[in-house]
């Protein structure tokens, strides 16, 4: 079961960077038809299937290159739903998390549906950012079924001065301070999480170069900004490829994405310090620090998308590495109730 847990988790982690890259690349359209392309099963090459295509779609001119971007992406993605049900399989004939096998099952069914939403209602923003925290969700549950899995005994007396001489024995107040930390830290994940969907959102809404400055967005953004911008839903299209708000509307997404970003870095910061000052596992002290690395990488990473207007490579990169905070801090949440469940 591990090994199939760990090839899914990778796989799924393929299909997010595809999918990032299906989107950046304005290929989410490269084939209008869903679950085929261009009435086809695969992209159509020879020249009668491409003239076949064309009678077909003569208002959805084909690219191939945007036909096979979107074709991959399926094609992995199909694969990862076969992996999720050899695990639902698995986990029933092993009775091990069958309630999270199931629900990853039900997951990837309603992440195929919004797949073809996508398709079918031409990039709505709304399906398009639902789209992406479908694969997310999948993804951290993949990564939590195997955190269950793993060996949940931990030590707890690695740092000997925060209990005085005897290293076996955590005293009462080191154990409320210890559940105090890790209610704090679960906070960080909705935090989290609010974070990731702007993202989407903002991407989805084609918000991410709207913003050329840095930390102001096209002088006084101030005094237009609205959040009656932000939360309500695009006006009806044909398609929504290339967005259709307008140019305030998508300054105001813009915005509040880097306003939540720094809600994100100030809190996240601030739990690192201290279960830093606080935390004595060193495992958990270890995967403190690999969030902070990740954290600063991924601020890192936002701020060149404003700076080098969204090229490819670090947009993609901005995507998984805002998977593997979510995962870390999955990881790290994980670890902190292990510990608890050990001392309290």
């Amino acid at each position: 079961m591990s090994k199939l847990l760990n090839l899914t988790i990778l796989l799924a982690f393929l299909v997010i960077a595809l999918g990032a890259y299906t989107r950046l690349t304005d290929a989410g359209l490269g084939c209008p038809d869903w679950p085929g392309c261009y009435g086809f099963n695969s992209v159509p090459v020879s020249q009668d299937d491409i003239r076949s295509a064309k009678q077909a779609y003569p208002d959805n001119p084909l690219h191939i290159e945007k036909a096979w971007n979107e074709m991959i992406h399926r094609y992995i993605a199909g694969l990862l739903g076969i992996f999720i049900f050899i695990i639902l399989i698995v986990s029933g004939k092993q009775k091990k998390q069958l309630r999270l096998a199931a629900l990853l099952a039900v997951l990837v069914l309603f992440q195929a549906a919004l797949g073809m939403w996508t398709v079918t209602m031409n990039l709505q923003p709304i399906i398009v950012m639902g789209h992406l925290l479908g694969g997310f969700s999948i993804l951290s549950l993949l990564v939590l079924f195997r955190l269950r899995l793993s060996d949940p005994t931990l030590p707890t007396q690695s740092k000997p001065s925060m209990y005085g001489n005897n290293t076996n024995v955590i005293l009462p107040i080191d154990r409320q301070r210890l559940a105090k930390l890790h209610f704090y830290s679960c906070i960080a994940l909705p935090i989290l999480i609010i974070q990731i969907a702007l993202g989407g959102w903002t991407s989805s809404n084609y918000a991410a170069i709207v913003c050329t400055e840095l930390p102001i967005c096209n002088g006084d953004w101030f005094s237009r900004f609205s959040l009656s911008d932000v939360f309500s839903l695009s006006p009806a299209a044909e398609t929504y490829q290339y967005g259709v708000r307008d140019t305030i509307a998508r300054m105001n997404i813009h915005v509040t994405h880097r306003i939540w970003a720094g809600v994100t870095l100030v809190y996240l910061l601030l739990i690192a310090c201290l279960l830093l000052k606080y935390q004595p596992e060193r495992k958990i002290r270890l995967t403190v620090k690999a969030l902070i690395i990740i954290l600063c990488l991924q601020v890192s990473l936002g701020i060149a998308n404003v700076f080098f207007q969204l090229p490819l490579g670090i947009a993609v990169a901005h995507n998984l590495v805002a998977a593997i905070l979510l995962l870390t801090l999955i990881t790290l949440l994980s670890l902190n109730k292990q510990q608890l469940q050990e001392v309290l």
